[in-house]
């Protein structure tokens, strides 16, 4: 059965990297409204493959945004387990454009890498499923289990509708298990199991001080500069050594153990020098880098500013200063409960002479992790192994996907992460791509996947 699929996808490489292409052409940036259109046409298009492939009930449900495609396939029958595919064919904006080295929507291949906006987020790696499933189709007639198709057009804006309908329609899309491909592997053709993400959760704070911008000779001295107060406020919060000095910040976060910190270590290291430019790494007192971005917890400055920005200097006292500051969050800690032990430390060390404005940000998750023996997760490393001939390592990702604490949260149903990117993919940047192997060699490896977790 196996080996007629993946002779069928080989057959077929050309056909369907010419669908792909299709797929990618369509602009379906769901964070510009110029492109509505363009969004409802790419979930058109995973409509209309999926009844093509064969699924016996498909439909695009309207949300209060953009559509979401849903598709059940049920006749693997009823001692089969029910898998539900998550993915998404929204993409990110192409800005800047002088800086693309082929037109975002006019897929180019090049040195074996597929280049177009969405090549590795997600469109990409949602076809593949759809490829593998056409295969099956094809040749046995059949998929090896029940299967039900959530593919949404709101994750590059945060899913803004998704939790609502998944708590709407809970029994609709109830599986025995999930499977996302939304992620990637540590390096090229190193199969790479995630077993777990990170929370996320911030705050924006602003420090309030004179009505307006003084000048610094007059007022230098009587009033208090609320840029310098901000700096104040930031440098208590975390220490030179990457410790978070926030009371309580660490409160239900369980040591990292040996057998997991022997996992991280069998992970090839990224060579930030190469990859950031930057000439040494940091971390968190007692932990490796890779052990800090995968398993500890984080607190980053993501942007300030208050006061002149121009040419020259102005002399001013400014009239206000703003940080906005995000976590990302592990296992143990609760995202609305940082964000009052953040609102907390702040109001207790905020300088005299100034007032503090705090705003939460909406869009928290909690971390999610699954036990890395779990049987499916074990059944996914052999697969990836099996396509790829290289041993599985497993991983925890500094990354969140919030749809995978909702899906916890609702179904407590284990999830997959098989995710096929690459590090150079450039998600989000411009000239995005994809590399031919992993498109190959991940086909292969949902081939030998769907089979081993099926009937």
């Amino acid at each position: 059965m196996v080996e007629q699929v993946i002779h069928y996808l080989k057959n077929n490489r050309n056909p369907l990297l010419e669908r792909l292409n299709q797929f990618l052409s369509i602009p379906s940036v769901s964070t510009d409204s110029s492109h509505k259109n363009d969004v409802k046409n790419a979930a058109r298009f995973v409509s209309e493959y999926v009844k093509e492939i064969g699924f016996t009930h498909v439909e695009e449900m309207e949300t209060k945004g953009h559509p979401l495609v849903f598709a059940e396939y049920n006749e693997a029958g009823e001692n089969a387990p029910t898998v539900l595919f998550y993915g998404h064919y929204d993409v990110q904006p192409v800005d800047p454009i002088d800086e693309w080295e082929s037109d975002p929507f006019t897929p180019e291949v090049r040195e074996g890498r597929l280049y177009a906006r969405g090549a590795s987020d997600d469109k990409g790696q949602v076809f593949m499923h759809l490829a593998v499933f056409e295969a099956y189709m094809k040749t046995v007639g059949k998929l090896p289990l029940n299967v039900k198709v959530c593919i949404e057009g709101e994750e590059e804006i945060g899913s803004e509708n998704l939790y609502d309908v998944l708590r709407e329609h809970q029994e609709k899309f109830a599986a025995d298990f999930v499977v996302i491909s939304d992620s990637g592997m540590v390096a090229k053709n190193q199969p790479t199991i995630l077993y777990g993400l990170k929370g996320f959760t911030g705050i924006e704070v602003t420090v309030k001080g004179p009505d307006q911008d003084l000048h610094s000779g007059i007022y230098g001295g009587a009033v208090r500069n609320p840029v310098m107060a901000l700096t104040h406020i930031l440098a208590s919060m975390k220490n030179q050594e990457e410790v978070i000095t926030i009371d309580g910040f660490y409160d239900g976060v369980e040591p990292l153990s040996e057998e997991e910190r022997k996992l991280i270590s069998k992970v090839e290291g990224e060579n930030y020098s190469a990859t950031t430019g930057i000439s040494e790494t940091v971390s968190e007192k007692g932990y490796s880098a890779k052990e800090h971005t995968m398993a500890r917890p984080t607190f980053e400055i993501n942007g300030m500013y208050g006061g002149y920005q121009g040419e020259g200097t102005k002399t001013i006292i400014p009239a206000s200063a703003t940080a906005k500051i995000t976590c990302r969050l592990v296992p143990g800690q609760d995202p609305n409960h940082i964000q009052q032990l953040l609102k907390q430390h702040i109001e207790r060390v905020k300088p005299s002479g100034v007032e503090v404005d705090i705003k939460l940000e909406k869009l928290s998750s909690k971390a999610y992790m699954v036990e890395p023996n779990h049987p499916l997760i074990q059944k996914a490393a052999l697969c990836y192994e099996k396509a790829f001939q290289k041993e599985t390592v497993f991983v925890r990702m500094g990354g969140s996907i919030p749809v995978v604490e909702w899906l916890d949260k609702i179904y407590q149903t284990p999830i997959i992460l098989l995710g096929f990117g690459t590090p150079e993919d450039r998600l989000h940047s411009p000239n995005e791509s994809f590399p031919l192997d992993s498109f190959e060699k991940g086909m292969e490896t949902l081939v030998y996947y769907w089979k081993e977790v099926g009937i």
